[in-house]
């Protein structure tokens, strides 16, 4: 079995992920523990699965999830975390505007007992360069603050995908969730938080390139689904009594 399982979900990557993929491989190579790359194609329309299949014979212990149709980036990193076999599992985007070599900075809190560590550009310590439109910062820090209102106000940035958790936890966590696009990132700390799972949220050095697949709609979406969660959560749609 693995130490790290590292999912890395997909969408039309076919001109970034071998650059990402050979950043990802250069890192877990030199590490003294076993690990797995988990690539999750969404349906992609490009060459995205087979410039990942032709890594294959070069990225150690890469492996290839090929998605035929299009789900939602929440709906593949749920399968790639639920089929991921490492003690410890993460998701990371497919574009590495968070090195992996970050995860350095997490493993001593794990000793200090918390159960999930996430990435954040919220908290001291973090650097941002930032390519984006003027509207999409503007937008980012209203929905943030409006997350943390209805959600989990103690996390400052929900949305990093940088989340490191124990394989138990993502059994837990992972198959209760709902939301397969954009808002799962809130969905999925929601639900730690209920089931009581100990969350430290700690800096990230965050590179956002300027051809980010996040348009102006997915923050409306993103708002959708997290009326969505609040009216769930009201509801009492989430089976939190026992674990799984």
């Amino acid at each position: 079995m693995p130490y790290l399982s590292v999912v890395i979900p997909a969408y039309n990557e076919e001109k970034r992920i071998a650059k990402a993929l050979l950043a990802y491989d250069q890192y877990l190579s030199k590490q003294s523990y076993d690990y797995e790359l988990i690539v999750v194609d969404d349906g992609s329309k490009d060459k995205t699965a087979e410039v990942v299949s032709n890594f294959q014979k070069i990225v150690r212990n890469l492996k290839l999830i090929d998605n035929k149709e299009n789900h939602g980036k929440g709906w593949v990193v749920k399968q790639g975390m639920l089929e991921a076999q490492g003690e410890y599992c993460m998701y990371i985007d497919a574009d590495n505007a968070i090195s992996l070599d970050q995860i350095e900075d997490f493993w001593p809190y794990l000793k200090q007992g918390y159960d999930i560590i996430i990435g954040s550009i919220e908290v001291e310590g973090s650097k941002i360069e930032e390519h984006a439109a003027w509207y999409r910062r503007l937008l980012g820090k209203m929905a943030k603050y409006l997350i943390r209102a209805l959600t989990v106000w103690e996390v400052h940035d929900s949305q990093r995908a940088f989340k490191l958790f124990p394989k138990n936890a993502v059994n837990e966590i992972f198959s209760r969730q709902t939301i397969e696009r954009w808002g799962f990132d809130i969905e999925i700390l929601v639900l730690a938080k209920k089931l009581g799972y100990k969350i430290k949220e700690l800096p990230v050095i965050w590179i956002n390139p300027a051809e980010s697949k996040v348009s102006l709609g997915s923050y409306f979406n993103t708002l959708r689904e997290l009326l969505k969660i609040k009216w769930n959560l009201i509801r009492g749609k989430y089976d939190l009594r026992k674990k799984l």
